[in-house]
């Protein structure tokens, strides 16, 4: 049956909602955005004048997608070279979804993607639909076909899970543009003593290159084998411009809600490193340089003013 003007603009009204439950479901902007799209493909073969509440057919049919995705994502990522790690989304990213309360800016942060893939399908759309998006219990327990009280146990298992991270520190923008030219300031001063008095002991540092750009394939571990990590980053160096092709200029952003280093060559975004901050310093780094997962990056920065960068050339 054919969609009326009338049907497509239900969908389109939905569209947003449905890639931010889809992202924060794979962590992954593309994969999003195919998920979407084969829910439209859906939606356009169902028959829509028989669908009682569009919104809650959408967000089943899309969830469930999601879920047979990441089944297989996992298997693929079994076999991914080195560190995997979720694709940023830009501040103005529509992607990023409801930010109103602390709970649904948290669940898009980067360190929470990073441990939602310890959950388990189930546990990672229960959680998401529930913290993200505030469906309540009996709406999750009619789109994952459980019960209700299955989807309660589900969640607080999940929610236990994620809580055992690290504590997530919000912090306003010019906060976030002070931490970050602090770190800068030390990452360039050739000293690791600056770095370590920024970071906490149990730091990390973690970077996913795909196999396309180098990148470690272990996490940095401890605030003095991190610092020496990033002097070396931020260190001049020919065979660094000789890899990016040039000297990529560095300006502070937001990533997934989190204080970010964004490396940018001529108009391409090259690397999105996002902080994780505490109340006791700096604890984590998280560093994409996956080409592949950097491309709604550049769309979205190159749709802004992002100012003066903080350095003209990284290395």
């Amino acid at each position: 049956m054919a969609l009326t003007v009338n049907d497509v603009d239900r969908f389109e009204a939905s569209r947003p909602r449905l890639e931010a439950i889809a992202y924060r479901l794979l962590g992954s902007a593309s994969e999003a955005e195919d998920a979407v799209q084969e829910t439209f493909l859906r939606w356009q073969s169902a028959d829509v004048g028989r669908i009682e509440v569009p919104e809650a057919w959408l967000t089943k049919v899309l969830t469930n997608l999601c879920l047979n995705q990441l089944t297989s994502a996992r298997a693929r990522r079994e076999t991914y070279v080195g560190q995997w790690l979720p694709e940023p989304l830009l501040a103005g990213d529509p992607m990023l979804g409801p930010a109103d309360t602390a709970e649904q800016r948290e669940s898009v942060s980067y360190a929470v993607l990073v441990l939602l893939e310890r959950l388990s399908p189930n546990e990672r759309a229960v959680y998401v639909l529930r913290e993200a998006f505030e469906y309540r219990h009996a709406e999750i327990a009619e789109i994952l076909d459980i019960t209700e009280a299955a989807s309660q146990q589900i969640f607080h298992r999940a929610k236990k899970h994620v809580a055992e991270g690290r504590a997530r520190t919000e912090v306003d923008e010019a906060t976030a543009r002070r931490i970050v030219d602090e770190f800068l300031a030390a990452a360039t001063s050739g000293r690791t003593e600056p770095l370590v008095r920024l970071l906490t002991q149990d730091s990390i540092a973690i970077g996913d290159g795909g196999g396309k750009v180098p990148a470690r394939a272990r996490a940095f571990e401890g605030a003095l084998a991190v610092a020496k990590f990033m002097r070396g980053l931020f260190k001049p160096s020919e065979a660094k411009r000789a890899l990016t092709g040039g000297s990529p200029q560095i300006y502070g952003s937001f990533a997934n809600g989190d204080p970010a280093i964004l490396a940018v060559l001529d108009g391409r975004v090259i690397g999105v490193m996002c902080l994780e901050v505490t109340p006791e310093g700096i604890a984590g780094f998280r560093n994409q340089v996956n080409p592949d997962k950097l491309e709604r990056a550049t769309r979205v920065w190159a749709a802004e003013d992002r100012g003066e960068p903080l350095l003209l050339s990284a290395f």
